[in-house]
């Protein structure tokens, strides 16, 4: 990992590690699981949100009103506003992608889910996506969302990533091991 990446990181952790034991203290972790996906995402569709993040152009006091006309305008838990804004005073709003990222695992763990990540050659249905999670589910013992993305080189298959471990069905892994198979051979 590069050392910005890494900073920004450990930054990020221990901004999440706080909002999530304030707001499960106050028991609102329904609330800051619905600020976390607002914000990822406004984050995915402004270009311009995402300058005022990382931008060094602009002074505290501006980051400051930013953060908090978006808070005001999104409705934002206390929690959140309150993060947001020492983040805001502290310079640190670059690390936000990587505070909702810590947050949404935080809450998912105490939830008892896992997060899989598939990467499937065309869209799936909903009826293969469920039958997919609760195959995981079973097999893993938590409950399972997808996070689903499509890559048409796949050919067919999928990828799917829980935790640390990994399983590929892709034809394109398939054709690559065959290929070199083929190379031992000859």
């Amino acid at each position: 990992m590069s050392e910005p990446a890494s900073i920004s990181s450990g930054i990020a952790q221990r901004y999440a590690t706080a909002v999530f034991d304030l707001a499960k203290e106050g028991g609102a972790l329904a609330a800051l699981e619905s600020d976390v996906e607002q914000l990822e995402s406004a984050m995915n569709i402004s270009a311009d949100l995402r300058a005022v993040l990382t931008s060094p152009v602009y002074t505290r006091e501006e980051m400051a009103e930013a953060i908090n006309a978006l808070a005001e305008k999104m409705s934002l838990s206390q929690f959140m506003r309150g993060t947001l804004g020492v983040m805001a005073q502290n310079r640190r709003l670059f690390a936000l992608p990587q505070l909702c990222a810590s947050l949404r695992g935080m809450i998912a763990e105490e939830n008892g889910e896992v997060t899989a990540d598939v990467t499937s050659a065309s869209v799936l249905t909903k009826a293969q996506a469920d039958a997919l999670a609760s195959s995981l589910t079973s097999r893993i013992g938590k409950t399972v969302k997808l996070n689903v993305a499509v890559d048409e080189s796949l050919i067919g298959g999928l990828i799917v990533k829980v935790g640390s471990k990994m399983i590929d069905t892709s034809i394109r892994s398939k054709l690559a091991a065959l290929q070199n198979t083929m190379k031992e051979v000859g």
